[in-house]
């Protein structure tokens, strides 16, 4: 028996949740455990092995709580960013391994690193205890793209380019994809990219240039900062640059160029009326809920790494890449390709900690295990992915 204890009942969630439970020889009891119980008890709808629970996951004590009542084997933390240090101080208080798609992100600034969650390694190490980072699409399967492709396909990496394309519509005048919140922090911070042993920062989405995406062609492709850039060239110290690329349409950007100008963007407290409110806050309340978009989502989603190196002494090209229909996702799931890109690679994550093959004391970034049997499951598992030698990377 394996059990499970889910935080967070979004999108993202509604697609692990539900490939666990297309997984049950693995996955045999499952718990979703989220501030607001009822959306927990719609995604568990129909399911007999999976209970559901109330949790506020910002307190330790409530947390540790539910763990003593559930007793699980892993912690799936697919709540906020702001969240990701009191589930990890949860679990190493109760004694649990742990797993998550984000990098942790304080409340009161846009600002995300891993040294917050790498600073648990000796403590995680010393407890027995696994703690897998940024287990998603991107952060990733990005990462165990990069790790297959030093594994079996470069002696040497020195240029690394994860490109992210949306081609799909949602029909909607602006919506976002993911939680609004996280989504705008990350989209309005400045750029940044590793060259030559040191960061370098842009003005926000001031670099761009149109990349051909396959079974999509062109598309404008913004440079933005990403968090696995700072896993991928501490572990790959061979890269003279890694970068990060996302796709945006000019309307989306018209929007939030309007949301900045006028301020909605602020993450810090207002008084409006006697009461303080998050400006950001407030519009997550107003915009489309991301978990809800799926029904009438059309087009795919394009993501990979593009990759330069060294091979027997020769110059190798190399793009990998996943093309995920919104469609398809929708069908299987219930949500829109972009929760499904991230909740099976959890789930896969999950599977693979719950069998025995990525699970080793301390705290981890995904390319720090073997990509092998990641990669066998990601085409087994809805996300296959595809490969192209020598070709021109356009970066």
């Amino acid at each position: 028996m394996s059990r499970v204890l889910v935080i967070g009942a979004g999108g993202v969630s509604t697609v692990a949740v539900k490939k666990m439970a297309m997984n049950a020889d693995v996955f045999t009891d499952i718990m979703i455990a989220t501030r607001t119980k009822s959306k927990a008890d719609k995604i568990a709808q129909g399911y007999s092995n999976i209970q559901t629970a109330q949790v506020d996951a910002d307190n330790v004590k409530e947390l540790v709580a539910l763990f003593e009542s559930y007793k699980p084997e892993l912690v799936v933390n697919l709540a906020l960013p702001y969240q990701d240090l009191s589930i990890m101080d949860a679990c190493l208080e109760y004694g649990v391994s742990y797993l998550d798609t984000a990098n942790y992100e304080p409340l009161d600034e846009a600002k995300y690193q891993y040294s917050w969650q790498w600073a648990y390694k000796d403590k995680f190490e010393k407890a027995g205890l696994t703690a897998i980072l940024g287990c998603g699409f991107d952060p990733g399967v990005t990462g165990v793209f990069t790790a297959y492709a030093a594994k079996h396909h470069f002696d040497t990496l020195e240029y690394l380019d994860i490109v992210d394309c949306n081609a799909g519509d949602h029909h909607k005048a602006f919506a976002t994809n993911f939680n609004p919140e996280i989504n705008i922090r990350e989209i309005t911070q400045r750029g940044k990219y590793w060259e030559n042993g040191e960061w370098k920062e842009t003005d926000p989405l001031s670099v761009h240039q149109p990349l051909n995406y396959p079974n999509v062609g062109p598309k404008e492709s913004y440079l933005m900062y990403h968090e696995e850039l700072e896993s991928l060239v501490k572990n790959y110290p061979t890269l003279k640059r890694a970068r990060f690329w996302m796709t945006f349409g000019q309307e989306y950007l018209t929007h939030l160029r309007v949301i900045q100008n006028i301020g909605m963007d602020r993450i810090d407290p207002i008084l409006y009326n006697g009461v303080e409110i998050v400006p950001i806050q407030f519009l997550k309340a107003v915009l489309p809920d991301p978990g809800n978009l799926g029904e009438n989502y059309t087009g795919e989603t394009s993501i990979g790494c593009r990759i330069r190196g060294q091979k027997d002494g020769k110059e190798l090209t190399y793009y990998v890449y996943n093309n995920c229909s919104h469609e398809a996702a929708y069908k299987e799931t219930g949500a829109q390709a972009v929760s499904y890109t991230t909740g099976v690679p959890a789930m896969i994550g999950s599977k693979l900690f719950l069998e025995g093959v990525w699970r080793k004391p301390g705290v981890w970034n995904v390319e720090e295990f073997d990509p092998d049997p990641f990669m066998a499951q990601l085409n087994v598992q809805g996300l296959p992915w595809h490969e192209l030698f020598n070709v021109d990377l356009e970066l």
